[in-house]
C-alpha cells in the first residue's frame, strides 16, 4: 500500500527537519515547502496529499492565503502551526476550515498524534487492525470496540486507552508509562487524569471492566481472568 503523504511547509528548516523526523518513523511520506507561493506549486503538481501542515508566517506568501488558496479546491486535512496564541487568528483559522490549530513552541509527538487522530477520522490510515481478547474486539480502523457482539459508545481517549490496554495485556503499566503513550506527553505527577478515564471505560465494559485490574501505588494491567 502507498504511503500516506504530507505536505510541511515552514520557512525554517530546523522545524521543518524535526517534524519530518517524527513523521517519518510513523511512516508518513514527506515533501517540503519553505514558503507558500512553492507550497501551492506542490499542492497542486501532487494529487494525492492527504494532510497539510502549514506554518502562518512565511515569505512570499504566508499561511493564510496559502489556506485560501487550498480551499477553493479542495477540503484536505490542515494542521495550522503559528507562534500566536491568541483567541482571534485561532478563530481565523477555523473559520478557513482549519482542522486543527497549534501554538509554537510544542511537542513534535503531540503533532504526530493530531495528525494520526485527523487522518483516522478522515479515514485515511487504512490500518485493518483488529485486537480481540476475552469476548472485547476492537478494530482499531473503525474505531469500533464490542463487547460480546454488542457495540459500546467510547470517548476518543477512552478507545485509546483500551487499545493501549489490550495491547500490553499482561504488564503492569505505571501511570507515567500510560500518559506517555496514549496522552503523548511526559507525566507531571496528576494521576487524576487516568484515574477518572479508567473509572468511565470500567463502568461501560460491564463484567469485562473488571479486566483492568489496579496496582496499587503503580497503576493498571490488563488481565483476562480464565
Amino acid at each position: 500500500m502507498d504511503k500516506v503523504k504530507i505536505l510541511l511547509v515552514d520557512d525554517e528548516s530546523r522545524m521543518r527537519k524535526l517534524v519530518k523526523d517524527f513523521l517519518v518513523k510513523k511512516d508518513y511520506m514527506v515533501i517540503e515547502a519553505e514558503d507558500g507561493v512553492k507550497a501551492i506549486d506542490l499542492f497542486f503538481s501532487n494529487k494525492d496529499i492527504s494532510l497539510v501542515i502549514l506554518d502562518v508566517m512565511m515569505p512570499n506568501m504566508d499561511g493564510w492565503q496559502v489556506c485560501r488558496e487550498i480551499r477553493n479546491f479542495s477540503k484536505v486535512p490542515i494542521i495550522m502551526l503559528t507562534a500566536k496564541a491568541d483567541e482571534r487568528s485561532e478563530l481565523q483559522g477555523f473559520d478557513l476550515g482549519v482542522d486543527e490549530y497549534i501554538t509554537k513552541p510544542f511537542s513534535p509527538k503531540i503533532l504526530v498524534a493530531r495528525v494520526d487522530a485527523i487522518l483516522r477520522r478522515a479515514h485515511l490510515l487504512v490500518n485493518e487492525t483488529v485486537l480481540s481478547v476475552g469476548g472485547i474486539e476492537i478494530n482499531k480502523s473503525a474505531h469500533v470496540v464490542t463487547i460480546d457482539g454488542k457495540p459500546i459508545e467510547l470517548s476518543y481517549k477512552e478507545f485509546e486507552l483500551l487499545s493501549y490496554f489490550v495491547e500490553n495485556r499482561g504488564i503492569a503499566l505505571s501511570r507515567e508509562k500510560i500518559l506517555n503513550n496514549v496522552w503523548n506527553y511526559d507525566y507531571f505527577g496528576d494521576a487524576r487524569t487516568i484515574d477518572t478515564h479508567v473509572k468511565k471505560l470500567r463502568s461501560k465494559m460491564g463484567s469485562q471492566g473488571s479486566y483492568i485490574k489496579t496496582i496499587w501505588g503503580m497503576g493498571y494491567k490488563f488481565e483476562v481472568e480464565k
